[in-house]
């Protein structure tokens, strides 16, 4: 197995093979399901309800901080969350491992995206997310990364650059403008105070029975409580100062939140755009990537991503959102 190619021998019998192994039965079927990081299947069982099966990438993650994000999810249910947390086999195990393959296998959950046209919703996920960061701030991660911008945009800044995507053309109008960005977003302390789910947009919360389950740990960190906002918010700005109003609304029934995180919403989108940016040229070597996103090396794309880091600095100067 090779870094360019780390799932070249997960084969399904080599997969279900290891979900049996664990001491599952299997009945066959699968179903891949939309994930690039790692390879993720839904997993039919014989007689009993089909699982989810996460195939860890290959030296991304340690052990330590795979078990750490496990440990935190089944800390929240301890606490009545609704969070998936991974199965155990007949040791207790929740990380596996079989013909050098690390996966965890979760109970499968339904559930839609959650409307956020509706007021409600807002204030039942504001409430969901306190409670994850009551926990959150009882102790810090050991082994997971916190979120910074030396990691998020100093570090994807250089890769690009080093890495011969950006077109000639662009190169000089990439390098200048990403440097004014860092710049500023370096006079905005990003705090590491809290874990956090780190990634916790719409695709990652689902909505069943007026009750929002969250899924995907994958990237748990430590981090500002802001980072599990801000990614909830969508339209213009009267519209996301609405929705935070109401977000906040519930939150603040668990939690204290700091406004002065606001002034972060914008750097931590600029973050996210860099960091993207980044992440696909560090897997382009990976068959699945090339495929997924035709346009990475593509003049316009190159265009539209210098324009919005642009436009993010802009933002980062603007007023924050005010509730």
């Amino acid at each position: 197995m090779t870094d360019a190619t780390p799932y070249s021998n997960l084969s399904p019998d080599a997969l279900l093979s290891a979900v049996e192994a664990a001491g599952w039965r299997c009945d066959g079927s699968l179903l891949a399901l939309n994930s690039y990081e790692n390879r993720v299947y839904q997993i039919g069982q014989e007689e009993s309800e089909p699982i989810v099966g996460k195939f860890y990438r290959p030296d991304r993650w340690s052990d330590a901080q795979i078990l750490e994000e496990h440990a935190f999810t089944a800390e929240l249910v301890e606490h009545e969350m609704s969070v998936v947390t991974p199965l155990r086999d007949d040791r207790g195990a929740t990380l596996l491992l079989q013909e050098g393959f690390r996966f965890a296998l979760f109970p499968r959950q339904g559930g839609y995206p959650p409307d956020i046209e509706n007021a409600e919703n807002l204030t039942i996920l504001g409430r969901s997310i306190a409670r994850i960061h009551a926990v959150g701030r009882a102790r810090p991660f050991d082994s997971r990364i916190a979120l910074t911008a030396e990691r998020y945009g100093h570090d994807s800044r250089t890769l690009l650059l080093d890495r011969g995507f950006i077109p000639d053309e662009l190169i000089e109008a990439y390098a200048s403008i990403s440097t004014h960005l860092l710049a500023r977003i370096d006079e905005l302390p990003i705090p590491a105070t809290l874990r956090i789910h780190g990634d916790c947009h719409l695709g990652n919360v689902l909505w069943r029975d007026d009750i929002p389950h969250f899924v995907d740990f994958d990237d748990a960190m430590m981090g500002p409580a802001i980072q599990d906002l801000w990614m909830l918010l969508s339209g213009d700005r009267e519209d996301r100062t609405r929705q935070l109003g109401k977000i906040l609304d519930g939150y603040e029934d668990f939690m204290v939140f700091d406004a002065a995180e606001l002034r972060l919403v914008e750097a931590l989108r600029a973050l996210r755009i860099m960091y993207h940016a980044a992440w696909i040229a560090r897997r382009w070597d990976d068959p699945a990537f090339p495929l997924a996103f035709p346009w990475f090396n593509t003049i316009k794309y190159w265009s539209e991503h210098v324009l919005d880091l642009r436009e993010q600095l802009a933002e980062i100067d603007e007023p924050p959102l005010a509730v």
